[in-house]
């Protein structure tokens, strides 16, 4: 079953969603030059970069933590 997480800032927050507000804030072009992966700088799509980050675990963390910075920034 499901345990709670207090202190785990990205509990309850999907990967479709993290990914979709990177991309309402930053844009696919800025998302690829901060994070120089094939899914964000040719033809991007969120269903494409889904697919790669769930089978990526270094490019998940990178995403995961661009975006812990732009939550603490408060968007």
């Amino acid at each position: 079953m499901s345990e709670e997480q207090p202190n785990n800032p990205l509990h309850g927050i999907t990967l479709e969603q993290l990914l979709t507000a990177l991309v309402e804030h930053y844009g696919w072009e800025e998302m690829g030059r901060r994070i120089d992966i094939r899914c964000f700088n040719n033809d991007p799509s969120i269903k494409s970069s889904l697919k790669f980050l769930r089978k990526t675990p270094w490019a998940r963390t990178k995403v995961e933590n661009l975006y812990l910075r732009m939550a603490a920034k408060g968007r």
